[in-house]
């Protein structure tokens, strides 16, 4: 189904069109991910800031700062969102005896079971764009990062 007959509307133009298509999308494919965090009394950035940790694990532990660093919300507040899943044992953290701003954190077992729990969420969420092709989701991948592109 069309954008047009999904939201009953009319564009200004193509490029908004594609801009009101793409937000619109997004939200429609996350709906399913953001219940299922919610059951999990998870926000998306909580679930983010454990998902940073349980990949670069083998660099524990990490820095306020790196975890800032990619997160996919560059808004985010990391250090409360660290004081919240620390208030859920699902994270460790210490203060830097050099700098005590500085805090290091790493994933606690709770949290890593926690992620384990939810990989059928995540399984789930590859099967969203089921309706593309590999070839279809590499070209809508290209697409996405060149809209991206900084413009000199």
């Amino acid at each position: 189904m069309s954008i047009e007959e999904e939201i009953n509307g009319r564009f200004r133009n193509e490029y908004h069109k594609g801009l009101i298509n793409l937000i619109y999308t997004v939200k429609l494919l996350s709906y399913e991910f953001h219940k299922s965090l919610k059951a999990r009394g998870l926000a998306e950035q909580q679930y983010n800031v454990l998902r940073i940790l349980r990949g670069f694990r083998s660099q524990a532990p990490l820095s306020i700062g790196f975890i800032k660093q990619r997160m996919l919300d560059k808004d985010s507040d990391v250090s409360r969102i660290v004081d919240r899943l620390f208030e859920k044992g699902l994270i460790s953290r210490k203060e830097n005896p050099d700098d005590r701003r500085q805090k290091s954190v790493e994933i606690t077992t709770n949290g890593m079971e926690l992620l384990d729990k939810m990989l059928s969420c995540e399984q789930k969420a590859d099967t969203l764009l089921k309706n593309l092709s590999i070839d279809e989701v590499q070209q809508l991948n290209y697409l996405l990062d060149k809209i991206r592109e900084k413009k000199e």
